[in-house]
């Protein structure tokens, strides 16, 4: 049985992210993979939904999909306003670089750049004018005002992801996916960026889709979502860490 998921949002307002029917195959005949199985749902803009399931459930193929980084086999999707489904490579870079922000588990930061350059590169690739003021204040806003000429080896791990969050934000995203964003910080670390994530959508009107395995993470968002065999099965608003590790195990089991 296929769950359709729509995430209760204000009638006036756009999702942030829409999929409808949306399927993902990998293979062919007898070697066939079905990664997202007739998905239709909606993230709504100013919000935090946090996406889990076991391993191999479609989880990370759901944010790929939703952020235009690899195509769906059938279905339809939406994102900041646009329909991506049929988008050329080249359209969907520019909206990409325009409209969305990426946090990954890796940091993903380049070791000879000190935090202020690395914040400004995104500005660079999309031709932008790149404002000094802008993302000072911008690493301000994560707490590394005092860093800016730190490169990546003269910060710690949970410092490392505050400025990959500070360059996802330089562009001011309409959506911002996070892929276990806390995966390889300390539980204080990890603590800290999740904060920071909450009050980015409290305070700013942030849209966040996050990929994560861990309750705690996923009980800082708005509400969560539960995948299985590349469907969705499940969706808890407001959980707490124990609720959605027994739903989590529950599904595993």
């Amino acid at each position: 049985m296929t769950v359709r998921m729509d995430i209760r949002q204000p009638a006036t307002q756009a999702p942030a992210v829409a999929l409808s029917g949306v399927s993902r195959h990998y293979g062919t005949k007898q070697a066939l993979v079905r990664a997202l199985d007739d998905v239709t749902v909606s993230f709504p803009a100013g919000s935090w939904t946090a996406v889990m399931g076991p391993s191999g459930s479609g989880k990370s193929t759901l944010l790929h999909c939703a952020a235009g980084l690899e195509r769906v086999s059938s279905g339809a999707v939406s994102l900041a306003g646009q329909d991506i489904t049929g988008a050329s490579d080249r359209e969907l870079t520019t909206l990409r670089r325009e409209h969305v922000g990426f946090v990954f588990q890796s940091f993903n930061l380049i070791g000879s750049l000190t935090a202020e350059q690395n914040v400004a590169l995104p500005l660079k690739l999309a031709g932008r004018r790149v404002s000094t003021r802008d993302v000072r204040g911008v690493l301000s806003g994560v707490g590394l005002g005092d860093r800016l000429k730190h490169k990546p080896k003269e910060l710690s791990g949970g410092q490392q992801q505050r400025v990959a969050i500070a360059r996802a934000m330089v562009i001011r995203p309409a959506v911002l996916f996070a892929d276990e964003p806390t995966g390889a910080l300390d539980s204080r670390s990890a603590r800290t960026v999740l904060n920071l994530l909450r009050e980015m959508v409290d305070t700013a009107g942030q849209s966040i889709v996050m990929v994560t395995h861990d309750p705690a993470a996923a009980a800082s968002a708005d509400s969560v979502l539960f995948l299985s065999d590349g469907r969705i099965v499940d969706h808890a608003v407001a959980p707490t860490a124990r609720e959605v590790a027994d739903r989590l195990a529950t599904l595993e089991g």
